[in-house]
C-alpha cells in the first residue's frame, strides 16, 4: 500500500506503474481499430469523459487496455489507472479507486480522493471497468452517479467508463461524439482472431461454420478457437450440436466462460419479466422480429416495445438488418437451452406466421409485400414450424399443412 501525501505527484506515478503489470497490452486484438482511434482522438480533448458500451464478451476491456498503451495516450497521461469495479456499493467503489491511486483509507474518503486527484499537477486517466456492477442497482445508482459527477468535475482528470449494456450514467457531460456500443467483429477480423489462437485445424473449410456459431463475439471466438485447437473443427461442431454453449463454459469467471457472461446480462437489475419473455421467444428466431411482427403477432407480453427497449439497453439484443430486433447466435443458444419460450409464447407467433403463409397461398392479399414478409422470416418459419411438430404441440396438423405450403413457396 502506498502512503498518500497530498500534492506529491510521484505517488500517482508509482501507483500507476504498480497497476500496469497486471494490465498488459492485449496479445490478440483485431477488429476494433476504428474505435481505438476514436477514443485516442477523444482523449486529446481536455477532461474527456468516454463511455465504452456493449454486450458482455464484446472486447470492451481489451479495447480500453489497448487505449491505455497507445503512444499518444502515454504521452499525454503520465498517470493512467485501470480499476476493476467488483462491488455494488458506492463506498467500495470509492475505496477501490483510492487504493489504486494511493490515497490512504480513512474518514470522509470520497472528499479526500477528489481533493487528491484535483491537486495532482499532471493529467491523469482513470479507467473504470465493469462499472455496471456498482451502477446497475437502483439502490446504489444515485450515490454512484453523484460520485461519478464529482470525478468529472476534476479538470485534470480524463475518464473512461466501461459498461455492459447500451446506457450511459446520467449527470455526466459525456465527450462528443459518443462512442457507439461495440458490435460484433466483421468476418475478416473474426477469422484473424481465430487463427491467432489456432495454429492448424483438421478441416479449415469448416472454420466459417464455427465462426457463425460465435456470432463473431470476441469472447466466443476465443473460447471456440481453444476448443478447436485440441479437438479439431469437426469434433467441435459435433459437440456444439450436442452441448451448445456449454462447450465454451468450462471455467468459472465471465472472461473465460460464455454462459456466465450471458447469465450476468440475463440477471441484470434492469431486466424485466416482459423483457425476459421477449428474449425467450427471440431465442428461437434467427431472423429476429420487426416492430410490425411484434405488434401484430399479439404475443402475450404486456408492453412489447418497452421490453424491446430493455433488451437493447442491456445489450442482450440489437437492431440488425431491416430494423429487426435480433439476438446473437451464442446468446440465442444459451437462452433457448436455459430459458426456452413457453407454449403460450410460441403458439400466437406460430399462428401469426401461419396466417402469413395463408395470405400468400390462397391469394388473399395480392401484394409483393407478402412475399417479402415471408422471405425475411424463412429462418423463423423453419424454427417455429419444426417446433410445431413436437408430439405435445396442440396445432400439429395445422403446422404440417403450412409446411407443405412453404414447400410450394420455395
Amino acid at each position: 500500500m502506498v502512503v498518500c501525501r497530498l500534492r506529491d505527484d510521484s505517488i500517482l506515478i508509482r501507483a500507476a506503474l504498480a497497476i500496469f503489470p497486471s494490465c498488459p497490452y492485449p496479445q490478440i486484438f483485431h477488429g476494433h481499430d476504428v474505435e481505438l482511434q476514436e477514443i485516442v482522438a477523444l482523449l486529446q480533448q481536455d477532461s474527456a469523459r468516454i463511455a465504452v458500451l456493449g454486450p458482455g464478451g464484446m472486447g470492451k476491456t481489451s479495447l480500453a487496455v489497448a487505449v491505455l498503451h497507445h503512444g499518444d495516450v502515454e504521452a499525454k497521461f503520465a498517470n493512467r489507472f485501470f480499476i476493476p469495479c467488483h462491488s455494488t456499493a458506492c463506498n467500495d467503489l470509492v475505496s477501490s479507486i483510492a487504493s489504486h491511486v494511493g490515497v490512504a483509507q480513512g474518514p470522509d474518503l470520497a472528499r479526500q480522493l477528489i481533493r487528491h486527484l484535483s491537486q495532482a499537477p499532471l493529467p491523469a486517466l482513470l479507467v473504470l471497468d465493469n462499472f455496471e456492477t456498482p451502477w446497475e442497482s437502483m439502490f446504489s445508482r444515485p450515490d454512484v452517479e453523484k460520485f461519478l459527477a464529482l470525478l468529472t468535475d476534476i479538470h485534470n482528470l480524463a475518464l473512461i467508463v466501461i459498461m455492459r449494456g447500451a446506457e450511459r450514467p446520467k449527470g455526466v457531460r459525456w465527450t462528443r461524439l459518443f462512442l457507439r456500443p461495440l458490435a460484433s467483429l466483421d468476418d475478416s477480423a473474426a477469422t484473424e482472431t481465430f487463427f491467432a489462437i489456432v495454429d492448424d485445424v483438421d478441416n479449415q473449410s469448416r472454420v466459417p461454420e464455427l465462426l457463425h456459431l460465435t456470432g463473431n463475439l470476441p469472447l466466443a471466438i476465443n473460447l471456440i478457437a481453444h476448443v478447436a485447437t485440441y479437438e479439431g473443427c469437426d469434433a467441435t461442431l459435433t459437440r456444439w450440436n450436442n452441448e451448445s454453449t456449454r462447450i465454451l463454459s468450462d471455467s468459472y469467471d465471465k472472461k473465460s466462460n460464455l454462459d456466465i457472461s450471458i447469465m450476468l446480462s440475463l440477471s441484470s437489475a434492469r431486466m424485466t419479466p416482459q423483457a425476459h419473455d421477449l428474449a425467450s421467444i427471440l431465442s428461437m428466431l434467427p431472423d429476429g422480429l420487426s416492430d410490425a411482427d411484434l405488434i401484430h403477432s399479439h404475443l402475450p407480453i404486456e408492453n412489447t416495445l418497452p421490453a424491446k427497449a430493455t433488451l437493447i439497453r442491456i445489450s442482450l439484443a440489437y437492431i440488425g438488418r431491416n430494423e429487426r430486433l435480433c439476438i446473437l447466435v451464442p446468446i440465442r443458444e444459451h437462452i433457448c437451452a436455459t430459458h426456452p419460450p413457453s407454449a403460450a409464447l410460441k403458439f400466437p407467433l406460430r399462428q401469426y406466421f401461419r396466417d402469413l403463409v395463408d395470405l400468400w397461398k390462397f391469394k388473399l392479399v395480392t401484394s409483393p409485400d407478402t412475399v417479402s414478409k415471408i422471405s425475411v422470416n424463412l429462418g423463423n418459419l423453419n424454427s417455429l414450424m419444426e417446433d410445431g411438430l413436437r408430439e405435445d404441440a396442440p396445432d400439429i396438423l395445422a403446422t404440417v399443412a403450412r409446411i407443405l405450403m412453404l414447400n410450394d413457396f420455395y
